[in-house]
């Protein structure tokens, strides 16, 4: 089950959720062309759970900017991909209501706490984190609050055959929320050894879900 569009049209241009994405892009095409390699990179600007806790300086840059750097990085095509999908099918109709501005506030805030989360749970972990997911989740906890009756077209796969089916957005996100949460569950107390981090993934979720009506601008009557 894939989704790829939902039924909520804007009345805005979507100009920072584009600008997102084609940002992530561009950062991951350096992060493949980079010289010493993307590991390096990873361990250099990535969000290490250690030392954005203790902001013990063992990177090049100091450890809290990594917290803004790394969720523009991914792993691999996949990875950026799956951000990005809902991203583009979720961010826009949270922009259209936040406005430009305040949306690019409120994707960085789920983010950063995203990555607390994280690492506030893991905080001897060594092993850097990437990736928009936390921020993305941020987004759709929002979208969930504020757009629970929208819809959205899925790809769902029948062995050789491929249909498209129009899901309430509730069911979507709330399938991908029971993911997060189990899985969470069952990655606690496990040793870390890289993978998935779904514990930012719940924090993001959570923190856009609970923030949400905060960020919207006041309705002069």
């Amino acid at each position: 089950m894939i989704p790829y569009k939902d039924d909520n049209p804007t009345s805005t241009f979507p100009l920072v959720t584009i600008g997102i994405i084609v940002l992530n892009i561009l950062i991951f095409v350096l992060e493949v062309v980079s010289q010493s390699g993307m590991k390096d990179v990873t361990y250099t600007y990535g969000a290490i759970p250690y030392y954005i806790l203790t902001f013990e300086e063992n990177q090049p840059i100091h450890p809290a900017l990594t917290v803004f750097t790394s969720m523009f990085m991914h792993g691999g095509l996949f990875h950026l991909g799956g951000n990005m999908l809902y991203l583009w099918i979720f961010g826009n109709n949270i922009e259209d209501r936040l406005g430009h501005i305040r949306f690019i506030f409120f994707y960085i805030f789920c983010g950063v706490v995203s990555a607390y989360a994280y690492a506030v749970t893991n905080p001897h972990s060594l092993i850097p984190m990437i990736g928009a997911s936390g921020a993305v989740s941020g987004i759709l906890g929002a979208y969930i609050l504020l757009f629970p009756r929208a819809h959205v077209q899925t790809l769902v796969f029948l062995g050789f055959f491929v249909t498209t089916v129009k899901i309430p957005a509730l069911i979507v996100i709330g399938f991908w929320a029971i993911i997060q949460f189990v899985n969470g569950i069952v990655s606690t107390g496990l040793d870390e050894r890289g993978g998935v981090a779904w514990l930012a993934h719940i924090g993001g979720f959570l923190i856009g879900l609970l923030t949400i009506k905060l960020w919207l601008p006041m309705r002069i009557k």
